[in-house]
């Protein structure tokens, strides 16, 4: 070994400081692979910022000391880091016959749930065409309250998620259902189930996507980090995959609005 280490002009010191140093950056990716393979299978795109949230008590049993900047070195090094995906397609029909509501939302201040519904339609994709996501977020916890995975673009895959959000909610005395204006939202059926449990009714100005921003971006969510942009079977095994993706949403992804806590810790808080 020492004569080697005088061939490669390095001291026998410096050389088993350079393999101690291998064996524990070694150990140190073993064990956060251990760490992130759980919370990847769960959610396969979730940022590296909330991945080093979650396993921050780990790392510190662990004995692992691991700052922002080097652990997207590391995920970089063994190809984890998440490329954005950016497609869109416009499921919105605003020609139409029924009543436009205003815009009630700007500036409102949330301080519980049950206090602002926003709600909007997405596509997903099957082998035979497309099939359609509607959903009802609460703003304030972020939770996802009411869905549903239709064939149709039609009013009744919009009611179906209505009713289950409003199945399980209560103390609805304050609560605003906010919407673009799609005929299915603007519908008499659609705002006679709203107005029967006294939910004023509020609607984005026509063109002004920024004032359903919230909406979108879950729908970007499910479809960024829960894949489900992917191309289903059958609409069968849209809605199963569906249902699992938001369950996992809204019970274990933390939100940096919420201060990294998930959405139903804070609905239910």
């Amino acid at each position: 070994m020492s004569a080697l280490c005088k061939q490669l002009k390095r001291t026998r010191q410096s050389y088993y400081k350079s393999l101690k140093r291998q064996t524990q950056n070694l150990h140190t990716s073993q064990k956060l692979m251990k760490l992130i393979q759980p919370i990847r299978q769960l959610m396969p795109r979730l940022g590296g910022r909330k991945l080093l949230y979650m396993i921050q008590e780990q790392l510190v049993k662990n004995e692992v000391q691991m700052g922002r900047d080097r652990f997207f070195h590391w995920l970089r090094g063994q190809n984890l880091l998440i490329r954005p995906k950016r497609r869109y397609i416009n499921t919105t029909q605003s020609h139409h016959r029924f009543w436009v509501y205003d815009n009630l939302i700007e500036g409102i201040s949330l301080d519980k749930p049950n206090q602002l519904w926003v709600s909007d339609i997405t596509y997903l994709r099957t082998r035979d065409g497309f099939c359609y996501l509607a959903l009802i977020t609460d703003a304030f916890s972020r939770k996802i309250v009411g869905y549903d995975v239709s064939d149709s673009l039609e009013l009744q895959g919009c009611l179906r998620a209505l009713k289950s959000a409003l199945q399980t909610a209560s103390d609805l005395g304050q609560l605003i259902h906010h919407s673009d204006r799609g005929f299915q939202y603007c519908s008499g059926q659609y705002t006679y189930v709203l107005k029967s449990n006294n939910i004023r009714i509020s609607m984005a100005e026509k063109g002004n996507c920024y004032q359903n921003a919230l909406a979108e971006r879950v729908n970007g969510i499910l479809k960024n980090e829960f894949n489900l942009d992917m191309i289903f079977n059958s609409t069968e095994h849209a809605i199963k995959t569906t249902q699992q993706s938001i369950y996992i949403y809204n019970q274990h992804r933390p939100h940096w609005a919420l201060g990294l806590k998930t959405p139903q810790y804070c609905h239910a808080a």
